[in-house]
């Protein structure tokens, strides 16, 4: 079943985050198992041809790979499509008008405004039509929840056509109540039960962010009733998983 078909379930799905430029970074925790991998271009140094070598690699591994942009721009979204990206996930959206702007960037005409050329994800020129039924079959568009302003038209962000799920950026959204890294606040938890609930009213797969690899931590927000979870991300992975181990052997000596 793909990504998308998935998601219109609200089925659980769990990933993570690549931000490291590394292909085999990318094949490891694709072989792991995760249900698809975000390519993160907003907080890393990952230019476009790493983010391609990437996508075929975690094709190769039948991962669907998503691109988290730098910005809500028709331009970018188009060369990470061409490229061959499953989907793209959109920063700092805040209205509705934001979240139609990214969709109509993703699909051709009629659906979209998408502008039309051949690249990798077309087969090279030779599978364009395919790929046009690929699109409308499979891309995802994932709204990232991470302002205020946001929260405050929540339904109609999650009502615009084409929004297959939304995830919480929940350190930006701390940030923009003037709280930042202050999760636990209980107005930065009220902000995000307010997401959450309009995600369930609009059928919509909703989704956080645990930054740290927390198992119990992503536990919790499963029960909470996320179904589409970031779990961390390689940098903190391999700098938690040395940090641990290192502890562990130099308090045994």
């Amino acid at each position: 079943m793909s990504l998308k078909a998935r998601l219109a379930q609200q089925a659980l799905t769990i990933g993570s985050w690549i931000t490291l430029g590394h292909p085999s970074i990318a094949e490891i925790m694709a072989k792991a198992g995760f249900d698809w991998l975000v390519l993160d271009t907003e907080h890393s140094v990952l230019e476009l041809n790493e983010v391609q070598a990437l996508i075929q690699v975690l094709d190769g591994q039948q991962c669907p790979a998503i691109v988290r942009l730098t910005a809500n721009d028709s331009e970018q979204i188009k060369r990470v499509m061409d490229a061959g990206a499953t989907g793209i996930m959109v920063p700092m959206i805040k209205t509705a008008e934001d979240a139609h702007a990214a969709v109509a960037a993703v699909y051709y005409p009629p659906e979209g405004t998408r502008g039309v050329g051949l690249a990798r994800a077309q087969g090279y020129g030779a599978s364009f039509q395919e790929y046009r039924q690929w699109l409308r079959d499979n891309a995802v568009v994932i709204a990232m929840i991470e302002h205020i302003q946001a929260i405050e038209n929540i339904d109609a962000i999650l009502a615009t056509p084409g929004i297959d799920a939304y995830i919480i950026g929940p350190y930006d959204l701390s940030g923009s109540m003037d709280r930042p890294g202050e999760l636990d606040h209980p107005d930065v938890q009220t902000a995000i039960q307010q997401v959450l609930q309009a995600g369930i009213r609009h059928h919509k797969a909703g989704g956080i962010h645990v930054v740290e690899p927390d198992a119990i931590a992503l536990q919790q927000r499963i029960k909470q009733g996320f179904s589409f979870l970031g779990y961390s991300l390689d940098i903190r992975m391999l700098d938690s998983l040395c940090r641990t181990h290192l502890n562990q052997i130099r308090t045994s000596l």
